[in-house]
């Protein structure tokens, strides 16, 4: 678990390199790398302007140290290909929230099998099914408290038919988050 001071230190270089980035500026890690900054982690970057979603990306799995995974995602928010890029004057309107996540695992339930499976706010789920695959986030369920819903619009983001999540061959991978906003 990181502490209210670790978060609020990764948004706070998450504002750091998006600001950077879009300005067209150098992207400076900081020097100083702090212990837990070393640690594997997957990490998501989530922008809203104005209350609405501006970009979302991340890395689900712990394959870069902390520090790394919060640049990449800062960077790749800005870039989401739902949205036009960021611009330098939306700076102001942005608000950042990083999320860090538990690493995946797997869970073991097919087709309705699932919905006793999933707590809605504390899950976060992946689908899989062949090349197709999509992530929603715990607080995605602000938006779709519905179980079935909100697995039929995952569905949909890993273009998928609504569903399609009780198919045979289907799996899903549970994380929970840390979620950290800026004030």
């Amino acid at each position: 678990m990181l502490t209210e001071e670790q978060g609020e230190f990764l948004v706070k270089l998450a504002r750091r390199i998006i600001e950077s980035f879009v300005r067209n500026e150098k992207i400076e890690k900081p020097k100083n790398i702090k212990p837990f900054m070393n640690e594997k982690r997957g990490v998501f970057c989530t922008l809203t302007k104005n209350g609405k979603l501006r970009g979302c990306i991340g890395l689900p799995y712990p394959t870069h140290k902390l520090v790394d995974a919060v640049v990449e995602a800062a960077v790749g928010s800005t870039q989401d290909p739902r949205f036009p890029s960021v611009t330098e004057d939306e700076l102001k309107d942005i608000k950042i929230e990083i999320s860090v996540l538990t690493t995946p695992k797997k869970i073991d339930a097919t087709g309705e099998e699932i919905l006793e499976k999933i707590k809605p706010k504390e899950d976060g789920l992946i689908i899989k099914y062949g090349f197709n695959q999509g992530l929603f986030l715990p607080q995605v369920w602000e938006e779709l408290p519905n179980k079935t819903e909100f697995l039929d619009h995952l569905c949909l983001k890993a273009g998928l038919a609504p569903g399609y999540w009780k198919k045979p061959g289907v799996e899903f991978y549970g994380f929970r988050v840390q979620a950290f906003k800026e004030k």
